[in-house]
């Protein structure tokens, strides 16, 4: 049976749709279809419905998904293994992460990671999204909560803590509040609920009582632009604002405190390439514990029913 009838297989599985698979492939969408047809014709079962508007995952194609995805890894596995011999790593390794952790932080540690091994092509992907292990988007992703379903593997990475923060000229034209109360004059810079992934963010709750005035950004970089540019007072990172210049920590009694995890897919760590980037990220973390938390563990934290700034 031929492998690249199960790679065509899951990449239509994955996309969606015979067009999203042959862009992702580099083929045309004849090809995608024709060795779709071939496969099925093989195991003599139909593994997608095809709609006008995509393809859906029949019962046998779901039962096929596993079996799929463990010849996937131990293809990528075989492949690393014969092209690297026993003295280079070789392979991709893409990252998801959440925008403000990818570029403030890991672009400037993978950039090292890719140093120590020129075999690895490394992807990250800072994007304030929700990256799906278990459907290839990413190797490995760094997420704000353990996952509680699938056969994943989750290891935590670091605590850390979040504080508000303006810049200061905001503060010197509008003066620094003294209390939660105090905000009722400022603009709040905050997320925007409909592009929020997940029920860890929810920062805004706390402040969003005080002030009927606001800024909403998409994401966590926006957001700490926004802040620095003196557009109005919201939450940051305390390791985003640490490395900043001209930002000004206010109400230090309001503070919060997050996690990151880091998962993978269960065979995705038997390739070599995956597994150093998953020790080297897991070292690393360890290393800076102290960095994410600059100011000690959190004294306040807000109702997870409510989201806000982004990641």
């Amino acid at each position: 049976m031929d492998w690249d009838h199960f790679r065509v297989f899951l990449a239509v599985a994955r996309g969606g749709q015979l067009s999203a698979a042959a862009r992702r492939l580099g083929v045309n969408h004849t090809t995608v279809a024709r060795r779709l047809d071939a496969l099925e014709a093989e195991l003599g079962a139909a593994l997608f419905e095809r709609r006008p508007t995509g393809c859906v995952l029949t019962e046998a194609g779901e039962r096929l998904i596993p079996l799929a995805e463990r010849i996937e890894i131990e293809t990528r596995a075989a492949l690393a293994a014969v092209s690297s011999g026993e003295s280079e790593i070789t392979g991709t390794v893409r990252v998801g992460a959440p925008d403000g952790l990818g570029n403030s932080f890991l672009a400037r540690e993978l950039g090292l990671f890719a140093a120590q091994y020129p075999g690895v092509l490394v992807e990250l992907v800072p994007l304030p999204v929700k990256f799906s292990v278990s459907r290839r988007e990413a190797d490995l992703v760094i997420e704000l909560s353990r996952p509680t379903t699938g056969r994943l593997v989750a290891t935590k990475l670091v605590d850390y803590t979040l504080g508000v923060y303006a810049a200061e000229g905001y503060l010197a034209n509008h003066g620094s509040p003294a209390g939660l109360e105090d905000l009722a004059g400022h603009r709040l810079v905050t997320g925007i609920d409909d592009y929020t992934f997940s029920s860890a963010l929810d920062y805004a709750a706390t402040l969003q009582a005080y002030s009927k005035r606001f800024y909403r950004c998409a994401g966590a970089t926006s957001q700490f632009e926004a802040i620095c540019a003196g557009a109005g007072i919201g939450v940051l990172h305390d390791f985003m604002a640490l490395d900043a210049t001209g930002l000004v920590r206010v109400l230090p009694e309001v503070s919060f405190s997050r996690t990151y995890w880091l998962v993978a897919h269960p065979g995705a760590t038997s390739i070599a390439a995956v597994a150093s980037c998953r020790r080297y990220l897991v070292e690393t973390f360890r290393r800076q514990r102290r960095y994410f938390q600059p100011f000690g563990s959190a004294k306040v934290s807000s109702s997870p029913e409510r989201v806000g700034v982004g990641t």
